[in-house]
């Protein structure tokens, strides 16, 4: 467990601000809840729209060697049964050799906005904790509030482009014969191999795993391909060193490779 103590305090190191520095550096220029439009089912379609300065990175879902993704707590809001986010392709990003995934600049996030009573407008109040990065990374607390209106009808096109912009999915990709090889890890653990028919998009590949229970650390990724055949094998361990059960349904294998990604749902066995 030597190794998930290591990253967690590297992360740690990251995240925690320097003697002066707080929200006030302007690393986020704006954050704002973009209204969207309801949709016919009831479920309202809004997002998340964060401007970073110059610079200034945040993280994808699944952060990388390093980093923290961001957390959302909507406790605040009225007439609200789930909040989902959809996550546009995000990009690896070298930190000091270190490889952390995630936005620069501008990033939509969808949010898919269920309603207790679908026909009646919805408000939007909480916070989402975030961590940004420069030459220094910051964890940040950003409040958000706004009114979703059920009325609303026209369609905001920067939340179509981020809809977009979304991995695609395994059929999609043409992902054929994706097995999962399930071994103890000599260090403790589990050893997890994915083996799968994908073809090649071109440029530096690289994959991302994550398993469904948070308590489960994931190492990266060591990767191979030959030809169509594409190979990630990772060790999962729990946070507390102790057994745990493995649930191959939540098993989520992302590909990322020349500004496409890949998303991967469920890992069965061969």
């Amino acid at each position: 467990m030597r190794y998930i103590a290591s990253r967690l305090l590297a992360a740690a190191l990251c995240l925690a601000p320097l003697p002066g520095f707080s929200q006030s550096m302007d690393a986020v220029t704006s954050a704002r809840v973009l209204p969207g439009w309801r949709m016919s089912d009831g479920t309202h379609m809004a997002a998340l729209e964060l401007r970073l300065a110059p610079g200034w990175k945040t993280y994808w879902r699944a952060p990388g060697d390093i980093g923290i993704p961001p957390r959302f707590d909507w406790r605040g809001s009225r007439n609200l049964s789930g909040v989902e986010v959809e996550w546009p392709t995000p990009e690896p990003m070298d930190q000091g050799g270190m490889i952390a995934i995630g936005y620069h600049d501008t990033v939509v996030l969808p949010l898919h906005v269920l309603a207790q009573q679908g026909t009646r407008d919805i408000t939007l109040d909480g916070t989402v904790d975030i961590g940004v990065c420069r030459d220094v990374c910051i964890p940040m607390t950003l409040s958000l509030a706004a009114d979703l209106p059920a009325a609303a009808t026209q369609r905001d096109a920067r939340i179509i482009a981020a809809l977009a912009d979304r991995p695609l999915t395994a059929a999609e990709a043409g992902v054929q014969g994706l097995r999962c090889t399930i071994t103890p890890a000599a260090k403790g653990g589990l050893q997890v191999r994915a083996e799968l028919s994908l073809p090649s998009a071109g440029g530096t590949e690289m994959a991302v795993i994550e398993a469904s229970d948070p308590n489960i650390w994931v190492a990266r990724p060591r990767i191979a391909r030959q030809g169509d055949t594409f190979v990630a094998e990772t060790r999962m361990a729990h946070v507390e060193g102790r057994p745990f059960a493995l649930d191959r349904s939540g098993i989520r294998l992302t590909v990322l490779s020349a500004g496409r990604a890949v998303d991967i749902k469920g890992c069965p066995g061969g």
